[in-house]
């Protein structure tokens, strides 16, 4: 093992690291603080000249930026100037005989302020350098003889000026200048505001900074698990908000983290290789881990109760058999999107934060977690990720929440690999979810939700990031749990075991993804066709990309008198998705015709550019009496449309008019309401009603589960047998004591809602 101070030079890729082994050190390692630490990395930086980066190593690792190793770098070279180049100390002012007769302690004075105090504490060392200099004409005047003036004007002209003019140029000293005043020489707190490390322990592959920006405003601060802080901070001068996350393993006592460093090394040499040993015995690991730390810990003479070893083995388990920092960002449900942008190393985690939107975060990657992830998704996907397929989209999941993964690498990207993470909600979204977030209101919902029950196809389009995919989940907890689901997709986003656990019906199956095209995977297209062959089912198709849009509309074809047919596809408004479908993707038009419903969301954004917000902004009826052009021929019907200063979608005169096809011919397969579109629309006012009862039973309760997708499929199964239940006793529909019923049943239910 090296010994305790001594370096090495590493490279990652065009950086140099000066990499110092700190461990046994009887200092220190932190440079703010450690005056030695400091002297060390400035004496190993007159040696490694072009060092972007310094590390120091013990329980963690400190990792001093490029700007802050350049800060020691320069005092470094002035240092080397002055003894090496200029070579000061040899300045006949300092050993000329008569100089060193009247002022012996001037050579003494120049050593030590070179060789101790400026590599120590170079602001110090300036103060003491200006405090010599001060009332330099009062000194001379005051000497007695000639010789003695020479000398001590040579002094401070030819040595201390020479000194001074160096460390002036120098940015650490230009930054402290305006209050140089205010400093104490030895007072070492100016350098934490210089000296910002990230900081690793030694058992994670992740950095991450310790302090927040100076000057940030706070702006909310809550706690995930119990036991990881978060902290949002508006930082000066900047449209990104700050993201400062500590989980538990970042704030360990010393021997804690040395234990956890041991158990890990051990542990990694047991981790298993195969994906199912990963995903279905992580239980068993953490029972693994806590017998491991308990050994290490007695060991070490360490002392730790059942409840710290416990903590400590979720920990370790997180850093070998789990994804690591991953887990912890996954954790935080307000987390839309993660992003970790190539170089690795050189930037940190960005995310999409569900209230402050883009903030960067205080956590930086390093290019083995990287690799680290990059293998873990190649493995458990079985796709590969190379020069030759620089592509992977896969998904993620943990115990703490799921994700789709979207990784690229060279060729793709020259800087190598570079990760988006795109979160999904723990559990479902819900149709009274996103009244609750204003993305749709209730009207829209009970519409939405009419259309489901009458088995239509519905496409949700939208651009990227809009919400689509969550739409198309939502609707699943619409589907009565007597109707059997498939869903098709190439990369498994929906939360299909949820859905499971919850009696629906529902079968997943995954299809070659149009970016990777794994041979040992079916086309999506053939997908959807088998989905087909395989019983009457409602059928949930993943985003149409490619060819897999002729097998959608198939399917819409053949499911449109039956059950729910739906799927998403980009498009930012119903021409662009007739244009996409038809003119791209060669669906004849003629078959577009099965498009029941364009339900689009969309990002809006606020005046000042800074702020975004997911809104339904049209639901659209396409008609089926037009032949070439439905813009020009009047072939689509917006039933509801956004309306920007209300912030809300508003019904159309031809909605509430009874002008839509599509409701009436719903409407028609139904005794009570054929031929009477009043009934239709009092059908929808009372799903739309019942959306919003749930949501104000949530709000007024202060229970929000009441909004999730068991209770809201428990409280569709029950509209459903009320509704059966009043025409049998009532001989007619009855919408007022279909709904006093329902409340009567929601009420009671919602009590016992955990």
């Amino acid at each position: 093992m090296a010994e305790a101070g001594t370096y090495e030079v590493l490279k990652e890729g065009t950086s140099t690291i000066i990499r110092f082994n700190w461990l046994g050190s009887p200092y220190s390692p932190s440079i703010d603080s450690e005056p030695e630490a400091m002297a060390r990395v400035i004496d190993a930086l007159t040696q490694v000249r072009d060092a972007r980066r310094i590390v120091i190593a013990e329980a963690y690792e400190y990792e001093y930026n490029e700007h802050q190793t350049n800060l020691l770098a320069e005092i470094a070279h002035v240092l080397e100037i002055l003894i090496k180049e200029e070579n000061i100390l040899a300045n006949p002012s300092l050993i000329d005989r008569a100089c060193t007769q009247y002022f012996p302690e001037h050579f003494k004075f120049v050593e030590d302020l070179l060789i101790n105090k400026i590599r120590k504490d170079p602001i110090a060392g300036y103060i003491i350098l200006l405090d010599e200099m001060r009332g330099f004409n009062e000194k001379v005047e005051s000497l007695a003889y000639v010789g003695m003036k020479e000398c001590y004007t040579a002094f401070v002209k030819q040595v201390l000026f020479v000194i001074k003019r160096q460390l002036d140029q120098t940015e650490l000293i230009k930054g402290v200048l305006p209050i140089i005043s205010q400093i104490r020489p030895g007072d070492r707190t100016i350098y934490a505001e210089v000296f910002s490390p990230t900081i690793r322990p030694n058992f994670t592959l992740t950095r991450y900074m310790l302090k927040p920006p100076e000057n940030a405003e706070l702006l909310e601060q809550y706690k995930l698990a119990g036991d990881i802080d978060v902290e949002i901070f508006k930082m000066q001068g900047s449209t990104e908000n700050y993201y400062h996350i500590i989980p538990p393993e970042f704030r360990l006592p010393e021997d804690e983290y040395m234990a956890l460093g041991t158990a890990r090394r051990i542990m990694l040499s047991y981790k298993p290789t195969t994906t199912s040993f990963t995903t279905q015995t992580r239980e068993y690991f953490e029972r693994v881990g806590s017998d491991l730390i308990a050994t290490v810990a007695k060991e070490q003479g360490l002392q730790l109760g059942h409840e710290a070893i416990a903590k400590l083995a979720k920990i370790l388990t997180r850093y070998t058999t789990g994804m690591g920092i991953l887990e912890i960002l996954l954790t935080d449900p307000k987390i839309q999107d993660v992003f970790i942008n190539a170089p690795i190393g050189e930037h940190p985690i960005r995310i999409m934060h569900a209230d402050f939107e883009e903030c960067v975060s205080n956590l930086i990657p390093t290019k083995e977690d990287a690799e680290s992830m990059a293998a873990r998704f190649r493995l458990e996907s079985g796709r590969p990720l190379d020069e030759a397929e620089p592509v992977l989209d896969t998904s993620v999941t943990t115990a703490e929440g799921r994700a789709r993964v979207a990784a690229i690498t060279r060729s793709l990207s020259p800087q190598g690999l570079a990760f988006a993470f795109r979160r999904h909600r723990s559990e479902p979204w819900t149709f009274p979810l996103f009244i609750q977030n204003k993305m749709i209101n209730s009207l829209a919902a009970g519409l939405l939700w009419f259309v489901i029950d009458g088995g239509r196809s519905i496409i949700y389009a939208g651009p990227r990031a809009s919400g689509k995919t969550s739409l198309l989940g939502a609707t699943i907890p619409e589907i009565m749990r007597k109707y059997r689901i498939i869903t098709v997709e190439d990369t498994l986003e929906l939360p299909v075991d949820e859905y499971r656990d919850l009696g629906y019906n529902i079968l997943s199956l995954k299809v070659q993804s149009v970016i990777t095209k794994l041979e040992s995977e079916i086309p999506a297209d053939e997908g959807i066709r088998t989905a087909l062959r395989l019983g009457d089912s409602c059928l949930i198709i993943g985003e149409v990309r490619s060819r897999e849009a002729r097998a959608l509309y198939e399917a819409m074809r053949v499911g449109a008198l039956s059950n729910v047919v739906a799927g998403t596809i980009h498009g930012d408004d119903p021409y662009g998705v007739w244009d996409r479908v038809v003119n791209d993707l060669r669906v004849p038009t003629t078959s577009f015709k099965a498009t029941d419903l364009l339900v689009m969301p969309a990002p809006i954004r606020s005046a000042d550019g800074l702020h975004r917000y997911r809104r339904l902004v049209t639901i659209t009826e396409v008609g089926k009496k037009w032949q070439k052009d439905p813009l020009k021929e009047n072939g689509f019907m917006e039933l509801m449309k956004y309306d920007a200063k209300k912030d809300t979608l508003e019904p159309t005169k031809a909605f509430l008019n009874g002008e839509s096809e599509l409701l009436m011919a719903i409407g028609s397969k139904v005794r009570d309401w054929a031929g009477d579109w009043n009934a239709i629309l009092d059908n929808i006012k009372l799903r739309a009603d019942i959306k919003q009862a749930t949501v104000e039973l949530a709000k007024k309760s202060g229970n929000n589960r009441i909004l999730e997708a068991d209770f809201i499929g428990r409280g569709n199964d029950a509209f459903h047998l009320i509704s059966e239940s009043v025409s049998k006793e009532l001989g007619a529909f009855d919408n007022k004591e279909i709904y006093k019923r329902w409340m009567d049943w929601a009420k009671s239910e919602a009590k016992n809602v955990r």
